[in-house]
């Protein structure tokens, strides 16, 4: 009697066997729709935010044709064309100073007096000897005259005139003598003024007034420098050396620029004077005069500049900035941007390089965009997109660089 209502039970809680299947499919189908939604979901950043499908900005720059001058560089040392050490040339106190340190002086100018009185008292005597032997030159000259008309009267002896005619030659010699002491003693008194016997800078005096100088001490009483003109000299290598004889033998004038130690500013241009008679062998290197005009004095002896000599013009030349070149396993190559703004690698030929830039012998025909910034993610075919063209920018530095 107990055991009938338990079994209903256990009847009841059983699921059909439809209702099973119908549950796991739905999961099945909720599970691939969203895998499927997660994957589109996943997908759609990639296609349309990813900056690598993205076109690469680029800078170019248009290949140039224009004459290209190449610079040699090196390092220079401003040299006057004329050093003088003013010294003395007599001994004496140092009287007068007519110069200020650091005056620029003209030749002839006078510069300073040493006491005079001295000399003076020395020509002064040898003027009074002088005058002494005159006299006697006189009176023996006028014996002579009375011996020769008694000689012809055949009042006296032959050897009486030939002797005094002696006498007169003697005290002629003397006479003679005496003048050559008489322009000495003027000759040490115009030493006691000391002149510039160029013009130029002074430096500074070496002796006070009052001092006693020598005669030639080497350190002088001051030095002239002449800077109007002034040299600079620097050397080169010798490679170079066919180049600017040639130049300088077609009567070109080489110009030659001096720059400060940081090569910002330019301090002035002058031309090549002159080149050593030999190679340093122990450098490979020739050495080089350049002269300045330096009417402003930009340039001062002994100073250090930059020198840049324009040894060489390479006519109606193609050319790119040297930063837009790269290199690689197969060489030198630029990037290029044709006409559907797709990138393309272009193998060079290069020739000289100079101030920024370089000469192309191959490679490029002068009307093509070359890539001067974006090269990193470039490549063969790539899509490129021109945000700036470098060709004004680039003009207006080398127009500053020159």
């Amino acid at each position: 009697m107990i055991e009938q209502p338990l079994n209903i039970e256990k009847k009841s809680r059983t699921l059909p066997k439809n209702t099973k299947s119908f549950v796991l499919w739905a999961i099945v189908i909720m599970v691939i729709a969203f895998a499927i939604y997660w994957w589109k979901l996943s997908q759609v950043p990639t296609q349309e935010y990813s900056q690598w499908s993205k076109p690469v900005p680029v800078r170019v720059i248009s290949v140039q044709r224009n004459d290209l001058q190449f610079e040699i560089k090196a390092i220079g040392t401003v040299l006057p064309t004329h050093l003088v050490k003013v010294q003395s040339q007599v001994a004496g106190v140092l009287q007068k100073i007519y110069f200020k340190e650091g005056q620029y002086v003209s030749k002839g100018q006078l510069l300073v007096q040493i006491d005079p009185a001295p000399f003076q008292v020395a020509l002064a005597q040898a003027q009074g000897t002088q005058q002494q032997n005159l006299a006697q030159l006189r009176n023996a000259e006028s014996e002579l005259a009375r011996y020769q008309l008694l000689f012809k009267q055949d009042s006296i002896a032959r050897q009486q005139v030939e002797q005094q005619q002696a006498l007169v030659n003697q005290l002629k010699g003397q006479v003679q003598a005496n003048q050559a002491q008489v322009d000495a003693a003027k000759l040490q008194l115009s030493y006691t003024k000391i002149y510039a016997p160029i013009e130029g800078r002074v430096g500074f005096k070496q002796k006070d007034t009052g001092n006693l100088i020598q005669a030639n001490e080497d350190a002088g009483l001051v030095s002239i420098t002449q800077v109007h003109p002034i040299y600079v000299q620097f050397a080169i290598a010798e490679n170079y050396l066919d180049m600017l004889r040639a130049s300088l033998q077609k009567g070109e004038q080489v110009k030659v620029s001096a720059w400060d130690r940081a090569e910002k500013k330019q301090l002035a241009t002058g031309y090549v004077e002159a080149f050593d008679n030999q190679i340093d062998t122990n450098t490979g290197t020739l050495k080089i005069k350049a002269t300045f005009k330096n009417r402003d004095d930009a340039l001062f002896p002994n100073q250090f500049v930059n020198v840049r000599l324009n040894a060489k013009t390479i006519q109606n030349a193609i050319n790119i900035p040297t930063d837009a070149i790269q290199n690689g396993a197969k060489g030198t190559y630029v990037y290029i941007i044709n006409k559907d703004n797709k990138a393309e690698i272009r193998m060079l030929k290069l020739g000289m390089s100079s101030n920024g830039q370089t000469e192309i012998l191959e490679g490029l025909q002068g009307n093509e965009r070359v890539v001067l910034e974006g090269i990193d993610r470039l490549s063969e075919g790539k899509e490129a997109q021109v945000v700036q063209d470098a060709t004004v920018s680039l003009a207006s530095t080398q127009t500053a660089r020159g």
